[in-house]
């Protein structure tokens, strides 16, 4: 794995499966290497380009809040339901970690060096272009369904437990941020 993703993603090392933890990895050095932005661009820029650009919180501050949240959210189910419900945790941090990989792809620089929504990105929204990217690097279905479905476009299809709980930890992330907009 490449140093610059090993200092983003230090979550990776929460995915068990040595195989699930390279593909991840891979997905994100493959989508660096195709992004205009750097992985320092990544602890610099606005989680969303929704809400201007005096937003503190980082694209990373975001995502790995997202990890964070979902893990949390993974364990006490495991914990607490019995078997009932059961999480699988590798496949959840892998989704977790690589549910917005896809808008390394969507965002351009303008001539201020602010990132801005590319012509790619109009046409292609992240969660499209990062099933793309993961399924490139051979990772699994399961976590390929989280990355289609963590966004708007996954109400259209029946998510899986896993998924949901991605979904909800990135929405609850995002949404309040949102709803100061409209207020």
């Amino acid at each position: 794995m490449k140093k610059e993703v090993l200092e983003l993603w230090p979550e990776l090392d929460w995915i068990n499966g040595e195989s699930l933890r390279e593909k991840t990895a891979k997905t994100w050095e493959i989508a660096l290497e195709r992004s205009v932005l750097t992985a320092a661009d990544l602890n610099k820029i606005p989680f969303t380009l929704l809400c201007g650009p005096n937003l503190k919180v980082t694209f990373m501050d975001h995502k790995r809040s997202v990890v964070h949240i979902a893990c949390d959210a993974g364990n006490k189910m495991n914990d607490m339901y019995h078997g009932e419900l059961p999480v699988n945790m590798d496949v959840l941090i892998s989704g977790a970690i690589l549910a917005d990989v896809g808008k390394l792809l969507e965002y351009v620089l303008d001539a201020n060096g602010k990132a801005v929504q590319g012509t790619y990105g109009k046409y292609l929204r992240h969660p499209f272009s990062g099933v793309s990217l993961a399924e490139e690097c051979g990772v699994p279905v399961e976590v390929c369904h989280i990355i289609a479905t963590h966004a708007g476009e996954g109400n259209l299809v029946k998510r899986t437990t896993e998924a949901y709980v991605v979904h909800h930890a990135d929405f609850m992330t995002f949404e309040p941020f949102r709803e100061r907009l409209i207020v």
